[in-house]
């Protein structure tokens, strides 16, 4: 999703001119981003957690040559997601397998009738 997709969600459902909620959705990730840049945590509590973590430095290897090399501290961008996001998301998952899962049985249902072997079905 885009930046521009955003703002066209978002004039979809409060119907503020896409001029105005461009100059919102651009001062909140100017406000992450300076946040971020600060080194400071930026909690969302329905959302989620951004965190910037400091690596230290530390022992590589080039996969073309194999030549030992260290590879430089650096400062990584984190995101944990909240448990509700993480539910909604295990849900999704799971309703997308519970789906493959009864078209394999209706696929071999119909199948099995086919051929004239109607199984009982449950439930």
């Amino acid at each position: 999703m885009t930046r521009a997709d955003i703002v066209n969600e978002i004039h979809k459902k409060v119907g503020f001119s896409k001029r105005e909620i461009k100059t919102i959705v651009d001062s909140i990730f100017d406000i992450i981003k300076q946040t971020l840049q600060r080194e400071d945590k930026i909690v969302i509590s329905w959302f989620g957690n951004f965190i910037i973590r400091n690596k230290k430095p530390r022992q590589g290897r080039n996969p073309q040559t194999g030549e030992d090399l260290e590879i430089s501290a650096r400062r990584i961008l984190t995101f944990k997601p909240s448990l509700i996001i993480r539910a909604n998301f295990k849900t999704s998952q799971k309703t997308t397998a519970q789906t493959k899962d009864e078209s394999k049985k209706q696929i071999k249902f119909t199948r099995l009738s086919l051929k004239g072997q109607i199984p009982k079905q449950d439930g």
